[in-house]
């Protein structure tokens, strides 16, 4: 019931915003074919729901893929640059220069590159999702406790010892804010591809709708992104709780 009370004022609010949407859109105000009624949106989604799974999967192994090459590209390289400073010197330049280029201007390169089909989305993705991971893993390991590393050094342990044993574990909170605004990104990436170029997928889905006026399939499509978006988000916070236990004391 607790939970349910911290959530009430969201509820309430969203429920009042379509509401007001619902009758604004019914009042003649504004076509249908312009701004469509949650109604109608939802009556779009449940008759075309076949056709939008079929994308919906696309747009998911993208995501899924690209994500999860991420997080260990990320993880390897937030790692690397906090265990050797010449590292460090060397690519946080280049990691903070790669986030200036926008990645619509270098999908159509990928798309180039490595065709229409998973590659190029799965690397656009993985470029989206990479930084936020590999900047709060080397926070969050250079963030540890120098009690702790000094217990560990009067036990005589090795540095990769109290890398494992410590500093990993220290960064698991940060390690796992980064992932959070990975995943809010991963969808997005994945979908700004498919608008690029695709044979399948809810961007080139919705691309496809808006060109046939068809509001009503796009936001029954933006719904479904969405949806998809939060749950992943929950996804990512439930293994947060499973892994650091001891948080939750």
């Amino acid at each position: 019931m607790k939970k349910l009370r911290e959530f009430a004022p969201a509820a309430l609010l969203i429920i009042s915003l379509l509401i007001i949407w619902q009758v604004y859109a019914r009042s003649g105000l504004i076509a249908n074919s312009t701004l469509p009624a949650p109604v109608d949106i939802w009556k779009t989604l449940i008759n075309s729901r076949s056709v939008i799974w079929g994308h919906t999967l696309q747009t998911m192994a993208e995501t899924v893929i690209g994500l999860l090459i991420a997080i260990c590209l990320g993880a390897a390289c937030g790692v690397i640059i906090f265990l050797s400073s010449r590292l460090r010197k060397a690519l946080y330049p280049l990691l903070v220069v790669s986030q200036t280029v926008p990645l619509i201007a270098l999908a159509p390169l990928l798309l180039i590159w490595f065709g229409f089909d998973l590659l190029p989305k799965v690397i656009i993705v993985v470029l989206y999702c990479f930084y936020p991971i590999c900047i709060a893993v080397e926070t969050g390991l250079e963030s540890t406790d120098n009690q702790l590393i000094d217990l560990m050094k009067s036990l005589k342990a090795s540095r990769w010892q109290t890398l494992r044993y410590v500093q990993l574990p220290s960064a698991l909170p940060t390690f796992f804010s980064g992932l959070k605004i990975s995943t809010t990104y991963a969808i997005t990436g994945a979908i700004v591809g498919e608008y690029v170029g695709a044979y399948k997928g809810l961007g080139i889905y919705m691309e496809t709708a808006a060109h046939s006026d068809a509001i009503d399939v796009v936001f029954a499509a933006i719904l479904v992104i969405v949806s998809l978006s939060l749950l992943m988000l929950c996804a990512v916070i439930l293994i947060e709780k499973w892994s650091m236990p001891w948080r939750q004391t």
